[in-house]
C-alpha cells in the first residue's frame, strides 16, 4: 500500500515533538525531585548534628555526667527540648531501641521499626511513607552510640509543589506541541508538495514529455528540480543529436581503418627486427658447416648465437606486452602503491647487471603514494632503468630520485651514458627506434623498452619526458598524480 509522503512527514514530526516534550519534562521533574530530596537531607543532617551537640551540652550541665544515666532520667524532657529546637516531632530511643520520649511513639509502623534496627548499628537511615519522612540518626558521645533520635518531616508541601509543576508541564507541553506541530506541518507540507511536483515531472519525462517546471526554492530540493530540468533538456538534445552520432560512428570506422594500417606497419617492423638477428644466426651456422674444425670460430659463434637468441627472446616478450596492452587495457588492476619501496625492489633485481658493468648507483628516495597497476609500474621502471644500464659508460653512475610536489609525484632517472641527440628526441618513444643500432644489438636492445614504458605510464594517467640529454648523460622524468 502506497503511503503519502505528507502522512509520513506528519507522523514523524508528531513523534519527534512528543518525544522531545516528554524527555524534557521527565528530566526537569527528575531534577526538581532530586533537588527537594537533597534539601531535606541537608536540613535533617543539620538537625541531627544539632541534636548531638545539644545532648553533650545537656550532660555537661548535670552533676552526674554519665550519658546513660542522663537518658534514663531525663530522656523524655530532652526529647521535648529537641522538638522545640528543631521545630519537628522527635522520638528518642536508647541503644536497645527502647522509647525514651513517648510522644508520637504509638504511631510507629513496621517499616519504621526495621529502619530503627539499621540506625541502632550506628548508621543514619531514613524512610519515606506517603507524605511522611522518618529520619533516624545515632545519638553519640564521641564515637560511642548511646541511642537514636528520630525526626519526623512532612513532605506535603514538596509533593504539592512537584504536582503543580507536573500539571504546568502537561498544559505547557501540550500547548507547545500543538503550536510547534502546526508551524512545522505547514513548513514540511511545502517540502512535500515540492517532492510530489518533482515526482510528477519525472513521470512526464518517462512518457516522453520533456518540458518540466522549475521550482523556486533555494535549497537542495530546488537544486534537484534544476537538475531534473537540466537532465530533461539534455535528453531532448540527445534525441535530436542522432544524426551527429551517426557521423561519430563513421569517424570511429575511419579510426579503426587507421589502426589497421598501424597494425600492418607494426607487423612489418617486427618482421624486419626479427630478420636481423635470425640472419646473423643463420650466417654463423653456415660458417660452422663450412669450417667445423675451427675452434675459435665455434667459440665466437656460440657466443654470438647466444646473444642473438637472448635478443630475440626479449623482443618477443616485449612485443607480446605491447600487443596485450593494446587489446586488454581493461585488465589493469589499480591499487595504492608506495613508490620508494617499489623502486628499491626493481633496483635490487638489476643490481647484478649494474655490477657487471661497474656502475655506481645513487638514490634519493622518499615516501610517496600513487594509484597504478603494480605489475605495469614494474615494467615502466624496469625498462627505464635497464636503458640507463645498457647505454651508460663503463664505470658510470645512475642516479634515481623521487619527490612530491603539490599533488604530483615525480621520479627522475639519470645516467652518465651516451646521450640522445636533440633531433631524434621525439622519436625514441617509437617502437623499434634506437639511437645507436650497434650498441642496441650489443646489449640485446630492440627499441621497444621506451615505447612500452611510455604506453604503460600514459594509460595509467602518468607522463614520461626527457629532462635533459647531452654528452654527459640523459635524465628521464616520470610524473604521476599522487594520492594520500
Amino acid at each position: 500500500m502506497k503511503v503519502s509522503i505528507k502522512l509520513k512527514l506528519s507522523l514523524f514530526l508528531a513523534g519527534i515533538l512528543l518525544l522531545t516534550v516528554f524527555v524534557l519534562s521527565l528530566l526537569v521533574l527528575q531534577g526538581i525531585e532530586n533537588n527537594q530530596q537533597v534539601q531535606v537531607e541537608r536540613l535533617l543532617a543539620h538537625q541531627a548534628e544539632t541534636a548531638n551537640v545539644y545532648f553533650i551540652q545537656s550532660i555537661m550541665t548535670e552533676s552526674n555526667k554519665i550519658p546513660e544515666h542522663f537518658l534514663m532520667t531525663k530522656g523524655d524532657a530532652f526529647g521535648q527540648q529537641l522538638e522545640l529546637i528543631s521545630g519537628q516531632p522527635v522520638v528518642l530511643y536508647d541503644n536497645k531501641g527502647t522509647v525514651l520520649s513517648r510522644r508520637y511513639a504509638l504511631h510507629q509502623s513496621e517499616s519504621v521499626k526495621q529502619t530503627l534496627t539499621y540506625a541502632l548499628e550506628n548508621k543514619t537511615a531514613y524512610l519515606v511513607e506517603g507524605e511522611s519522612m522518618y529520619y533516624l540518626t545515632p545519638l553519640r558521645v564521641g564515637k560511642e552510640q548511646l541511642g537514636v533520635v528520630q525526626f519526623y518531616y512532612s513532605l506535603h508541601e514538596h509533593q504539592a509543589f512537584y504536582e503543580e509543576i507536573k500539571r504546568l508541564f502537561i498544559y505547557i507541553g501540550a500547548g507547545v506541541f500543538v503550536l510547534s506541530f502546526l508551524v512545522a506541518y505547514f513548513y514540511f507540507n511545502s517540502i512535500a508538495r515540492s517532492i510530489i511536483s518533482l515526482n510528477d515531472a519525472v513521470g512526464r519525462i518517462r512518457d516522453g514529455h520533456f518540458e518540466t517546471p522549475v521550482l523556486k526554492r533555494k535549497d537542495e530540493i530546488g537544486q534537484l528540480g534544476a537538475g531534473i530540468a537540466a537532465m530533461s533538456e539534455r535528453l531532448k538534445m540527445t534525441m535530436q543529436d542522432k544524426d551527429k552520432e551517426r557521423e561519430k560512428l563513421a569517424l570511429a570506422v575511419h579510426k579503426l581503418s587507421e589502426l589497421d594500417q598501424q597494425q600492418k606497419e607494426f607487423i612489418g617492423n617486427v618482421t624486419h627486427e626479427f630478420k636481423t638477428p635470425l640472419t646473423s644466426i643463420k650466417a654463423f651456422i653456415d660458417l660452422l658447416d663450412m669450417y667445423p674444425d675451427d675452434n675459435e670460430l665455434q667459440i665466437k659463434a656460440r657466443s654470438h648465437i647466444g646473444s642473438e637468441t637472448q635478443r630475440l627472446y626479449e623482443m618477443v616478450e616485449k612485443v607480446l606486452q605491447l600487443s596485450a596492452m593494446q587489446k586488454y587495457d581493461f585488465e589493469y588492476n589499480k591499487e595504492r602503491l608506495e613508490l620508494s619501496q617499489m623502486i628499491g625492489a626493481v633496483l635490487s633485481g638489476l643490481k647484478g647487471k649494474m655490477d657487471k658493468f661497474g656502475l655506481t648507483l645513487v638514490t634519493d628516495l622518499h615516501e610517496a603514494y600513487i594509484e597504478a597497476d603494480k605489475d605495469y609500474m614494474n615494467i615502466v621502471l624496469a625498462n627505464l632503468l635497464d636503458n640507463a644500464i645498457k647505454y651508460n659508460k663503463p664505470n658510470g653512475h645512475i642516479h634515481v630520485s623521487n619527490v612530491v610536489k603539490g599533488d604530483q609525484v615525480i621520479i627522475e632517472i639519470s645516467d652518465t651514458g651516451i646521450g640522445i641527440p636533440g633531433e631524434v628526441a621525439d622519436k625514441i618513444f617509437e617502437a623499434f627506434y634506437t639511437v645507436d643500432k650497434n650498441r642496441s644489438r650489443e646489449h640485446g636492445g630492440a627499441g621497444l623498452g621506451l615505447s612500452l614504458a611510455k604506453r604503460y605510464a600514459e594509460t595509467q594517467g602518468g607522463r614520461i619526458a626527457i629532462v635533459k640529454s647531452d654528452a654527459n648523460g640523459t635524465t628521464f622524468r616520470i610524473t604521476f598524480l599522487g594520492v594520500i
